[in-house]
């Protein structure tokens, strides 16, 4: 049985405060995990980042009982630093920090052996495997000389061990073992559908939430998410109302309830879900994101309806909200496209389209890693796309058009894609202008879509 070892770092992308920004998932995937496994041992990374930062017993249990732990402290993450020290008060030994080349470390750790991996100067890998293994060296010296990393134990005698029984450990290790199955079960499920998806969250197990590790929980509201329908919106939102009510309020719970109430139909509690998020934390890309497109669905439909006048007020609501998104973090270009695309089908287009338009393509360049030709995942791609359709680029389109459909993974991916796509060719149609070109990789598009729903 080979050792449990927690892995504490970031989430997805995220400035590293030296002008970078990194792709931690990237980075556990392809030299943390790689590392942990080389040294013989098991990876478990937190997940409560995921959920807005929401602390739960799992988080504890995992950072009392898992046998190593690997710490990055790259961008001084507040959850991480939290993390690691409760886990520094309480093992003596058997915690490896790691950290990005270029980090400057605060006094506390500054004196810590840490172990760097190098990135290029837009934070991409430079040597995964050559990094990986100077990590795996460390663990398993860690494990054969169990000497005290830890600074408390360092420098404080008579700091109290923890003595755990084996009666604990193994009634962990036997809820890791069921959480990472229900993962596995949902990785698959969601591939199946909003059937699927039920039958797992329909386990006795997971009857009352309030037991169940808050990992699993989003796993389940993700997943439902992921299936594209009305039905796992709805089973999003009959998720949430099952949920503690410490996890309901967390900020990224909150958001994914409105994107879901919004997809069926009740977008004024949307709205107001999503506000409500905005007044408590301020205004955020990704919580504007799903705001902007509350504004640009009750837009179209006012407009399908002959509403004219109360369209053009949801349209230019929209417009605010996606812009004040992308101008709260210039990093993501989401929100900055979005503004751009309900920019251009205004009856005027507005004028701050040509000044907004390469800032936006700068940060989707850098979101799909600049310098490296069909990098980064779908979204980064196909906001590429977007972004070329909106330069009147029908090359580089094309070219973003093809790396997005190599890395597609849900079908409502190219279906959101192809919507947006769609309202920049009817209004450039309604000014005479050639969209054949948009209308073919709208197709693609579409054909996608039918593939990845096996119709």
């Amino acid at each position: 049985m080979m050792p449990l070892c927690f892995v504490l770092m970031p989430f997805g992308r995220k400035p590293d405060g030296s002008g970078r920004t990194i792709d931690f998932d990237a980075v556990y995937r392809e030299i943390v995990a790689p590392a942990v496994e080389a040294a013989a041992m098991e990876p478990i990374r937190a997940d409560q980042e995921e959920i807005g930062g929401t602390i739960h017993k799992p988080m504890f249990e995992r950072l009392m009982l898992c046998d190593y732990a690997v710490a990055d402290v790259t961008g001084a993450n507040p959850n991480v630093y939290y993390e690691l020290g409760i886990r520094h008060a309480l093992r003596p030994h058997s915690t490896v920090i790691v950290f990005a080349d270029n980090t400057a470390l605060p006094f506390d750790i500054a004196a810590q052996r840490g172990v760097p991996y190098r990135l290029d100067e837009s934070g991409g890998l430079v040597d995964a495997p050559g990094d990986c293994d100077v990590i795996a060296k460390r663990l398993r010296a860690a494990h054969e000389n169990a000497h005290d990393d830890s600074p408390l134990f360092q420098l404080i005698d008579g700091m109290p061990r923890l003595e755990v029984g084996h009666e604990k450990t193994d009634i962990f290790r036997d809820r890791v073992a069921v959480a990472q199955s229900y993962r596995r079960a949902l990785a698959s499920a969601r591939r199946q559908g909003v059937e699927a998806v039920k039958s797992v969250a329909d386990d006795p197990r997971l009857a009352d939430l309030r037991n169940v590790e808050a990992g699993i929980v989003i796993d389940l509201l993700l997943s439902f998410r992921a299936v594209g329908t009305a039905d796992g919106c709805q089973e999003m939102i009959d998720l949430y109302d099952r949920m503690p009510k410490a996890l309901q309020h967390a900020r990224m719970v909150r958001e994914q309830l409105g994107f879901a109430l919004n997809r069926v139909g009740r977008s004024d509690e949307a709205a107001e879900v999503l506000n409500g998020v905005i007044d408590e934390f301020g205004q955020n890309s990704e919580t504007n994101g799903l705001l902007g497109r509350v504004y640009k669905d009750l837009w179209e439909t006012a407009n399908a309806e002959g509403r004219a006048m109360e369209a053009r007020g949801y349209l230019r609501r929209a417009i605010a909200t996606y812009r004040a998104g992308f101008e709260a973090d210039w990093r993501d270009p989401y929100p900055g496209v979005n503004a751009l695309t309900l920019m251009e089908i205004q009856e005027t287009p507005d004028p701050a389209q040509e000044a907004m338009l390469p800032v936006v393509r700068y940060a989707a360049a850098q979101r799909a890693g600049a310098g490296r030709p069909g990098g980064g995942d779908y979204w980064d791609q196909a906001t590429l796309l977007e972004v070329a359709v909106l330069d009147r680029d029908p090359d580089t389109a094309e070219t973003a058009a093809t790396a997005a459909l190599a890395v597609v993974r849900e079908p409502w991916e190219p279906a959101t894609t192809r919507r947006n796509l769609r309202l920049i060719r009817e209004a450039r149609a309604a000014r005479d202008e050639d969209v054949t070109w948009i209308d073919e990789i709208e197709e693609a598009l579409s054909e996608a879509e039918n593939r990845l729903k096996g119709s």
